[in-house]
């Protein structure tokens, strides 16, 4: 019988598996798709680029939330000591900023500007 502890690593060890997955996966899939679609040239070589760090830029932004929700999951469930505290709070500060990077990067401005030229429904710079 396995115990609570363990039932928590497995949960934990899953979300982390599900996180990397996602990056990897992610990455690939827009790598694919730059590929095919600058072979197509079905647009410019600067807007494809574009996509594909976006494409690329969201799917890391997405793995890394599954990765702190692991890191969450196993310091508050599991070791919840002062040190792990401490531990988790450096790696949330650092994939934190990570992620504030990545988003900055992607929607090309700071998240507290305005988006320029939006239309409803739509995200700036974004095609449809």
């Amino acid at each position: 019988m396995i115990d609570e502890a363990a039932w928590v690593h497995l949960v934990t060890r899953l979300v982390e598996i599900v996180g990397t997955a996602i990056i990897v996966v992610g990455s690939f899939g827009a790598l694919a798709s730059f590929l095919v679609r600058l072979v197509r040239r079905t647009a410019s070589r600067d807007l494809l680029v574009s996509r594909f760090r976006s494409s690329l830029g969201q799917s890391i932004l997405l793995g890394l939330e599954f990765l702190v929700a692991a890191d969450i999951i196993n310091t508050v469930a599991v070791e919840p000591t002062i040190r792990s505290l401490v531990v988790l709070a450096g790696i949330v500060l650092i994939r934190t900023f990570l992620s504030f990077s990545l988003e900055v990067e992607i929607e090309g401005r700071w998240p507290w500007q305005k988006r320029r030229n939006a239309q409803p429904g739509r995200s700036a710079g974004k095609e449809p």
